[in-house]
C-alpha cells in the first residue's frame, strides 16, 4: 500500500489518451484514479506575503509542458488549509522563443476531493511558466523586539524580529517572505518549522523615562497611607527625528535591557507588550514600580453649592504631597481622569463630566494641552534631587476641580 503523503504537490503527465497529452498538478494518491502520473515539476518560485493579519497569500511558480489543444492542470491540497475559494491559476509566460496562446478554458471539483482541475487550451505545444495562487492557513507571524538602553538611560538600540510558525503541513525551499514592510528574505521554510528574523536594528533611539501617578490606570501603592503606585516607563517616538519612523512598529512582547558601561555586559529589567505604534506616536515600556518616587493623594475639600433645582456644582481638591528619594532630578506626571473623580466622591452617574479647574490649582503651566483630553488633565511637576544627608525636599500641589451641572 502507498503511504500517504501529508504535502500538497503538483504534479504534471505525459499519458496520451485519445491522442491527447494532459499536463497535470497533482497528489499521486489523489489523481492516479483519474491520470497517469510519471514526475514531479519543481517549484521554480515562492512568495510568501504576511502583509494581512488574517490571511497569509502565497504564490508558487511551475514551467508546465503543454500539447497543442486541450490541457488539464490538477491541483490538490489535502491535509493542508488552503481557502479553495482563492485559488487562482494564471499562466506568466511562455518558455523559449515559440509563442504560445494560453487560456483557461474551465474549471472542475472532482467529488469528495480537495482537489481542482483547470481545462487549459494551448495554440501549440511548448512549455509555459504558470503562477498559482493561494491563502494558507497555519502560517503565521508575530513580532519580539529586544531593547538595550545605553547607561545613562538617554537612548537605546531597539532590535526588531520576526517569528514565522509554519504549521501549515507543507515545506516550501527556497521562497521569499515579506510582512508587508521592511526586508524581503529568501528563506528555506521547513515543515513544522519555526524561523526568527532581525527585521530591523535602530541605533541611539532617544528615550524619555517617565514617572508617572494615575489613580484611574494604576491604582493605589498602599491604600491605607494613601501612597499612589508610580510606575516608570521608557517612552520612544516613532519618526524619523528619533531614528525609527521607517513603519509602524507592530504589537510584540519587548525584552529591555541597560547597557553595564564601563563595567561590561547587559542587566535584564524586564519586559512588556508593545502596544502597535504608528508612524509619529509613541511606544511606552514597563519598567517597574518606582519605589523612590513617593506620591500621597488625599481629598482635601469636597462641597456642593446648588444652583437651581436638584442641579448643582461640586467642587473637589486633591492634595499631592510628593518626595523624590532619587539622587537624580525627576519630572513626574500627574495623570487625573474627571469620571473617576465624580466616581470617588459620589459614584459615577455614566454621563460624561462638564468641569472646569478652580483657581486653588497650583500646578505650574497648568495642563499639558497636548496630553490632556475632555475628561483628562495632565500636569508635570519637576522634582529636585535628594539631599546629600538622603532627605527628601517635599513638594506639595493642589488639583482643584469644579464638576458642574450635576444632579
Amino acid at each position: 500500500m502507498r503511504k500517504s503523503l501529508p504535502l500538497k504537490k503538483l504534479l504534471y503527465s505525459a499519458a496520451i489518451a485519445g491522442g491527447s497529452l494532459a499536463g497535470l498538478f497533482a497528489y499521486p494518491e489523489a489523481a492516479l484514479a483519474r491520470v497517469k502520473l510519471i514526475t514531479l515539476p519543481v517549484r521554480e518560485r515562492v512568495e510568501i506575503q504576511l502583509d494581512n493579519a488574517g490571511a497569509t497569500l502565497v504564490e508558487e511558480e511551475r514551467v508546465v509542458p503543454l500539447v497543442k489543444g486541450e490541457n488539464q492542470v490538477d491541483f490538490s491540497w489535502a491535509n493542508t488549509q488552503i481557502d479553495p475559494n482563492t485559488i487562482v491559476f494564471r499562466v506568466i509566460a511562455p518558455i523559449g522563443e515559440k509563442m504560445i496562446d494560453v487560456k483557461v478554458l474551465s474549471v472542475s471539483y472532482p467529488p469528495n476531493e480537495a482537489a481542482l482541475i483547470w481545462a487549459v487550451g494551448s495554440s501549440d505545444s511548448g512549455s509555459v511558466r504558470v503562477r498559482v495562487s493561494y491563502l494558507l492557513g497555519n502560517l503565521n507571524k508575530s513580532f519580539n523586539y529586544r531593547a538595550v538602553a545605553s547607561k545613562d538611560e538617554a537612548s537605546l538600540t531597539l532590535s526588531q524580529y520576526m517569528r514565522l510558525q509554519n504549521f501549515a503541513n507543507e515545506s516550501f525551499g527556497s521562497t521569499g517572505v515579506w510582512a508587508g514592510f521592511g526586508k524581503r528574505f529568501l528563506k528555506p521554510v521547513g515543515l513544522n518549522e519555526t524561523k526568527e528574523m532581525l527585521m530591523e536594528k535602530y541605533e541611539k533611539v532617544p528615550i524619555k523615562k517617565t514617572y508617572t501617578c494615575n489613580p484611574a490606570e494604576f491604582d493605589y501603592l498602599d491604600r491605607a497611607q494613601n501612597k499612589l503606585r508610580v510606575p516608570m516607563h521608557y517612552v520612544l517616538k516613532n519618526d524619523k527625528a528619533n531614528h525609527l519612523g521607517l513603519a509602524p512598529l507592530q504589537y510584540g512582547k519587548v525584552r529591555i535591557f541597560i547597557d553595564g558601561g564601563g563595567e561590561g555586559g547587559t542587566a535584564f529589567l524586564g519586559e512588556d507588550w508593545g502596544k502597535f505604534t504608528p508612524m509619529d506616536d509613541e511606544m511606552k515600556l514597563y519598567l517597574g514600580v518606582a519605589q523612590d518616587v513617593v506620591v500621597k493623594r488625599t481629598i482635601d475639600k469636597n462641597e456642593n453649592k446648588r444652583i437651581g433645582g436638584n442641579v448643582f456644582n461640586q467642587e473637589i481638591v486633591l492634595k499631592y504631597e510628593i518626595e523624590n528619594f532619587k539622587d537624580t532630578a525627576v519630572t513626574l506626571d500627574i495623570v487625573e481622569n474627571l469620571r473617576h473623580i465624580r466616581n470617588e466622591v459620589r459614584g459615577d452617574t455614566g454621563r460624561d463630566v462638564e468641569w472646569e479647574l478652580g483657581k486653588l490649582t497650583t500646578f505650574e503651566g497648568g495642563p499639558d494641552k497636548e496630553k490632556s483630553t475632555f475628561d483628562q488633565v495632565v500636569f508635570h511637576v519637576k522634582l529636585p534631587p535628594r539631599a546629600k544627608d538622603g532627605k527628601a525636599d517635599k513638594k506639595e500641589h493642589k488639583l482643584n476641580v469644579i464638576l458642574k451641572n450635576e444632579w
